[in-house]
């Protein structure tokens, strides 16, 4: 893009920001308001004046220029009803009133405008582009976009721009920087909160949790923690299916203490929802003695180190720093609190798995000292940080 063109785009955006405001301003005068809205609808008017006439003439403003035409014809109308007689109160009332929601119109027209630029901009980026900053950028204006709220026009644009599959695509790449591949991360999370209906069906059909977990990252896996969740069975019987649940198990021994305090959130929240196939697997793969050896490692005797480094990208809070014995102090009692008042098992199927824990806790208990607290622990519901 050359740097005229560019400029011009610029300039564009410039103006349409200031009608965007003034267009906000107009909705302030419904009907029965006392405030007058000529001054705004001559400062909207005037900001219009600066554009290029010939960009009303183009198919993409097209409509504007009509709203903004109908809104000089609501000016000269209100101008010349000067006397006070009540068929003239109740006329001029009935202007204000088209005026709001003309406000409005033109506000949605620009918003629309916006969104087409913004989703054209992505997926070229994401596309093409060899800068990670503008990629990261991009995917970050996308994701607070989706956070205003459902908007079915907006969603219409992103399914026939394929952002999903482009999202997954890079999400999936390993040739690609974990940092904008978590940032696609982000991005799905994000779109599956816009609108579950449509887009966790295609979480559940693609290769996304088999690369959040292969990506082994912190924020991979809160991403995972997010969209559980957000779908809850549904995509715990998935992570069950595809054989994730033994690399997510495995995480919790992780090197970089974020990555285990991730994994031990994850697995709790696969407990609190998952069916009794998918907490057997977990029990089967050996989780309540991992979880020991954790408890038993008391980790948060020796976090200075970490706590200095919370600020690098880490994923790691202050909130994960406290507890008597560090984040996995009483994690095995947390474990099976979640299992016991989760959603996905019967109350038999509770006191089973409680026995279960029980017995592999006695099991693996080192001393019958840990072992009498522990099995306390999850008798009655210990506490956790």
């Amino acid at each position: 893009m050359d740097q005229a063109h560019k400029q011009d785009k610029e300039d564009l955006r410039t103006l349409l920001e200031a009608l965007l405001v003034a267009s906000k301003d107009l909705q302030q005068s419904p009907i029965f308001s006392a405030k007058d809205p000529k001054p705004t609808i001559r400062a909207l008017l005037a900001t219009a004046a600066d554009a290029d006439p010939i960009m009303f003439d183009d198919s993409s403003f097209f409509k504007l220029g009509q709203l903004i035409r109908t809104l000089k014809t609501h000016l000269k109308e209100l101008e010349k009803s000067q006397d006070r007689s009540f068929r003239t109160l109740l006329r001029r009332q009935i202007t204000y009133y088209k005026v709001s929601k003309l406000g409005y119109v033109i506000e949605a027209e620009i918003q629309a405008y916006f969104d087409q630029e913004s989703v054209r901009n992505l997926v070229t980026t994401l596309q093409e582009s060899e800068d990670e900053d503008q990629k990261v950028e991009v995917l970050d204006e996308f994701e607070e976009r989706l956070s205003r709220g459902f908007d079915r026009e907006f969603q219409e644009l992103v399914l026939k721009a394929k952002v999903f599959t482009v999202l997954e695509s890079l999400l999936c790449d390993s040739t690609c920087s974990k940092r904008v591949r978590e940032r696609a991360a982000l991005a799905v999370v994000a779109l599956v909160r816009f609108n579950k209906n449509v887009f966790v069906g295609l979480v559940l059909m693609g290769p996304i949790i088999e690369a959040l977990v292969s990506m082994s990252t912190c924020c991979s896996i809160q991403v995972l923690t997010s969209l559980i969740k957000l779908v809850r069975i549904p995509l715990i019987d998935e992570i069950e299916l595809e054989g994730e649940i033994p690399g997510i198990i495995n995480l919790l021994s992780s090197e970089d203490l974020g990555i285990g305090v991730a994994a031990l959130d994850c697995v709790c929240e696969i407990a609190y929802c998952g069916r009794a196939e998918v907490i057997e697997v977990m029990l089967n793969e050996g989780l309540i003695e991992k979880l020991m050896e954790l408890q038993r490692s008391k980790h948060g005797d020796n976090l200075t180190e970490t706590q200095k480094h919370r600020g690098n990208g880490s994923g790691v809070s202050s909130l994960d720093m406290e507890g008597e014995n560090g984040p996995f102090s009483g994690c095995v009692a947390r474990f099976a609190v979640q299992v016991e008042v989760g959603e996905g098992l019967t109350t038999q199927e509770r006191k089973e798995f409680k026995k279960v824990v029980l017995r592999k806790v006695t099991e693996a208990s080192v001393s019958e000292a840990e072992g009498a607290t522990i099995f306390a622990e999850v008798l009655w519901g210990g506490s956790w940080p």
